[in-house]
């Protein structure tokens, strides 16, 4: 039974407004008048009523992407006592929400209010679902769009809903807001943004009915315009000047020679430079000096050690599903891959379409590890798009465009039989993110469209989530952070940046190298950490090189090479590296306190690498790192054996930990620490190096 506003007001008169102001449409539409209420409370989020499990006994949909189950949940559970027709005022759902009944969440709609008037509407009616035909909102625009603002300012959002039939309707006070950087500018319920006293830029999300709309606003430092002198090496140079310029921010001067070749070789190789590389570089007056290391360094075996471990991550090389000689074979070609300089685009289509036998065909082995259609559709997604689905298979991604049919249809592409919609069970054919779905699945091996798709130049995703991979790992954090989280309500932090770094990758073939030669020649690249007085509150515009913390494995090697003692690994024969190990379960207690990943999803999230108590508590008295440092055969005692003087004797300590030469107080320091215990030149020395090897200096890539 339908019932029209006109019919309502003639029966109940007490009511001044029954449904919000849409003009020209007065019946009330369960999907379009009665959900926003609903998630504008947040009645349907996933700490109330939305959670998997419900709450007291009621469930909804996670942010109404459930219609029918919502409308069923409110008019048919809980024995009709939730909505009453006959008695609007004692359904069980007002009284709850005026707080007349003891509630939870406490008092959401005072009675009377104008939001309580349209759920008591809506019941009043006999809780209509509302016409079929009715227009459905598909987008959001939010006004203003973007603005530059100052600390400590306020704006006021509003945002218009845009439906089918082409009109729109203000729909600012039942959206859900959120800001991606709270440091720089939060969102208050009602769309207030406030800026605080960070420069920075942040994007405020507005969602509605499955919909998403986006404010980004600029906070430029306070003060007199900064005057940048700094070269510009390369294109990425100028598009981050021009960030920073917006910002009022000053970028940092280029970082010394010693800082460089410590920075390069951590992030290419993994490894830290020998006392007589270090020397040699430092020494050498060639203004190409550093392209030319950069050159050397991926050349090396040990470059392609350290980039196939980061992929193996991703792509889950785990010998726990696979075995032990599956595994190796899956890093075999992975590790070849990148040794061998494989174009990105082919290397990613052999993974995706990979048939054969399992101990013979590397990459059929991730279909081994990922064997749901899902969670296949699921990780490729976020390894070669940085698009994360998952959360689609149930509801809508709250904050992203995705819905369940698109989750389905990328499933379909990895499915042998047909694939139905969980909700519709209308059947739901193989079709790519952002596409229309087809009349019919693809002929064949449905995973070869979805390849080709997925590589072509002009694809909105494949080309950008590499180059944002690729800069996140050569400068710890990416322009898009997460790396994996790509979507329109968490833009990058320099649009036109990354969408040079993915034309470069497309007009270069999808050359991994070649683009890393791009990003290290940067001044961007070669900036030093030392901030000035413009950017030590920056942390996302790479005004300056940030710290950061090397892999696990790599801060093992680290400390093994520097105390000339390699690490011994357990069933791992041939591997004196940690960055050489294809098998993340090898144990290794250092590795897993450090972070290692056990590799039980694609999410970059799995390597953690926040410093904690229980680390620090290991390099200061671990017995392991104490045997190394005392060893007879390691770095100390052959130094203390070779170099009488004292002088030399710290800067070749100096040279093997920090790669660069002491500083004249340094030297100082030290000299008078070995005075003091010359009866003991060992163990004064150990206790130089450890001091060396326990600073944020040594312990921190910058």
């Amino acid at each position: 039974m339908r019932f029209f506003l006109p019919i309502l007001l003639l029966t109940a008169p007490c009511l001044a407004r029954a449904t919000d102001d849409r003009v020209g449409d007065p019946a009330i539409h369960f999907e379009n008048d009665v959900l926003p209420v609903l998630g504008r409370y947040g009645c349907n989020t996933s700490g109330c009523h939305g959670k998997a499990e419900g709450q007291g006994g009621f469930k909804l949909s996670v942010f109404a992407s459930d219609p029918e189950a919502d409308f069923a949940a409110l008019t048919k559970e809980g024995r009709g006592r939730r909505v009453l027709p006959t008695s609007p005022d004692e359904s069980l759902l007002l009284r709850k929400a005026s707080g007349r009944v003891a509630h939870g969440g406490g008092t959401k709609l005072p009675a009377g209010n104008d939001d309580y008037r349209v759920l008591r509407a809506w019941i009043a009616a006999g809780t209509p679902v509302g016409s079929p035909d009715a227009p459905r909102v598909v987008a959001l625009r939010v006004e203003p769009a973007e603005r530059v603002m100052g600390q400590k300012a306020e704006q006021q959002l509003k945002v218009f809903a845009k439906y089918t039939d082409g009109s729109e309707k203000d729909v600012t006070r039942h959206c859900r807001f959120q800001s991606n950087t709270e440091a720089v500018a939060s969102v208050g319920a009602g769309g207030a943004v406030s800026t605080h006293d960070v420069p920075g830029e942040a994007a405020v999300m507005a969602a509605y009915l499955g919909e998403v709309g986006l404010f980004r606003v600029v906070v430029p430092r306070p003060g007199v315009p900064v005057q940048n002198t700094l070269p510009q090496f390369n294109l990425i140079d100028k598009l981050v000047d021009a960030k920073l310029a917006k910002l009022n921010v000053a970028p940092s001067d280029v970082c010394s020679d010693a800082d460089f070749l410590r920075r390069a070789f951590l992030d290419l190789t993994g490894t830290l430079p020998t006392t007589e590389e270090a020397r040699s570089f430092l020494s050498d007056r060639a203004k190409d000096k550093r392209a030319k290391l950069v050159e050397s360094l991926l050349d090396r075996p040990e470059f392609a050690d350290l980039w196939a471990l980061r992929w193996a991550d991703l792509l889950r090389v785990d010998r726990e599903p696979l075995g032990h000689q599956r595994a190796h074979l899956y890093y075999k070609w992975i590790r070849g891959s990148i040794a061998a300089n494989k174009p990105f685009d082919q290397f990613a289509r052999e993974l995706v379409t990979a048939e054969g036998p399992v101990n013979e065909v590397g990459p059929t082995n991730f279909f081994k590890v990922v064997t749901k259609p899902g969670e296949i559709a699921g990780t490729i997604s976020q390894v070669f798009l940085g698009v994360r689905i998952a959360c689609a298979e149930c509801h809508h991604h709250p904050f992203d465009r995705w819905k369940q049919s698109d989750y389905y249809g990328m499933s379909a592409f990895f499915s042998t039989g047909p694939t139905t919609h969980p909700r519709t069970q209308k059947p739901v054919f193989a079709h790519a993110l952002g596409t229309d779905m087809p009349a019919a699945d693809p002929a064949g091996d449905r995973r070869v469209p979805l390849a080709e798709w997925m590589t072509k130049p002009d694809n909105a995703f494949f080309a950008r989530n590499l180059a944002n991979r690729v800069w996140a790992w050569m400068f710890g954090r990416g322009l898009v952070e997460p790396v994996d989280d790509v979507r329109a309500t968490n833009p990058p932090s320099n649009p036109e940046l990354l969408d040079a770094l993915a034309k470069y990758l497309v007009e270069n073939k999808f050359d991994v190298r070649k683009l890393i030669r791009f990003i290290a020649a940067s001044r961007t690249y070669q900036t030093s950490a030392a901030p000035n007085a413009t950017n030590e509150k920056d942390e996302r515009n790479f005004s300056r090189s940030y710290f950061r913390r090397p892999e696990a494995e790599v801060l093992l090697d680290m400390i093994a090479q520097s105390l000339g003692v390699p690490e011994k690994f357990t069933g791992s024969p041939g591997v004196t590296r940690a960055v050489q190990l294809w098998d993340s379960k090898a144990r290794s207690d250092f590795l897993k306190l450090f972070g290692r990943p056990n590799r039980v999803t694609a999410c970059e999230c799995e390597r953690t690498r926040e410093p904690s108590v229980s680390q620090v508590l290991n390099l200061l008295n671990s017995t392991e790192i104490q045997a190394k440092l005392t060893h007879e055969a390691g770095t100390v005692a052959k130094l203390v054996r070779a170099q009488k003087d004292d002088v030399k004797l710290i800067e070749e300590l100096y040279l093997t930990f920090y790669s660069r030469f002491p500083t004249s107080d340094e030297t100082t320091t030290g000299m008078t620490h070995l005075k003091k215990y010359a009866n003991n030149r060992r163990a004064a020395t150990e206790d130089l190096a450890w001091a060396l090897m326990n600073s944020t200096e040594f312990l921190f890539n910058h």
